[in-house]
């Protein structure tokens, strides 16, 4: 299915109780303001029916309860949503975390730096001096997504995946970053870790970030990350952030 007018996005329905709004085919900030800003709409409006809501790289997937609602009509609802084109306020944040690039966490810095024809304080001066958005949580509860990568430090994925990236890792690949919540495969070059805790059951909200937060990184030594890693431990690390209303 798809709408007419000016937003031209596009409905796909994933099975009976989620439907998909898509925007683009790409990862571009334009196209993840749109996704951000019908989210912060249909928060503020509360459709009846609508369960949950999934921010992606370039769609939103809205679940809903279909005895409440159904498809044709959630749909119309955020015709008139994206029709209306009001700027709704939403919130996000602004995270400072502490990153180590020093052995034995930066796992493949040598090697990334070898591979862009950079020394190694340089790529961690450029992935560092960067001030992220956060695109989307997936693939693991509580991976963020960050972008956008300095141009000079894009590379493919590793061509042999690791079957454990250790808790905590900062990693890139294409044009993005992601850090690792927990112990998992992943084939994405390791550049440091941080010792934050990113996904915390029991929590409101488990996952640290959200989609529509940005990110810097700041780089620590390995004394510094093993005392803040004792303090997160502890329960009495207070990661500093700031508000942000877009």
């Amino acid at each position: 299915m798809a709408n007419g007018g000016a937003s031209r996005a596009r409905f796909l329905a994933c099975g009976d109780t989620a439907l998909v709004v898509e925007f683009g085919n790409q990862v571009d900030r334009a196209l993840s303001e749109r996704v951000l800003s019908l989210n912060a709409a249909l928060v503020e409006a509360r459709l009846p029916g609508v369960v949950e809501t999934v921010p992606t790289f370039r769609s939103l997937m809205v679940h809903y309860d279909p005895l409440a609602t159904g498809a044709a009509e959630l749909e119309s609802s955020i015709n008139r949503l994206l029709e209306a084109s009001r700027e709704v306020r939403r919130q996000a944040s602004l995270w400072r975390v502490p990153v180590c690039y020093e052995p034995p966490y930066a796992l493949d810095l040598a090697e990334v730096a070898a591979r862009v024809k950079l020394g190694p304080e340089e790529v961690v001066a450029r992935h560092s001096r960067k001030r992220y958005h956060v695109y989307m949580i997936g693939f693991l509860p509580g991976l963020p997504y960050l972008g956008d990568l300095d141009d000079r430090l894009v590379l493919p994925r590793r061509a042999e995946p690791r079957v454990r990236v250790p808790a905590g890792s900062v990693a890139i690949a294409t044009t993005l970053t992601v850090i690792y919540p927990m112990e998992s495969p992943g084939g994405w070059h390791v550049l440091g870790a941080t010792p934050l805790a990113l996904f915390t059951p029991g929590r409101e909200p488990p996952a640290l970030f959200a989609p529509g937060d940005a990110v810097l990184f700041e780089p620590v030594d390995g004394r510094e990350f093993e005392a803040v890693r004792a303090r997160v431990e502890a329960g009495s690390y207070e990661l500093a952030r700031r508000a942000l209303c877009r």
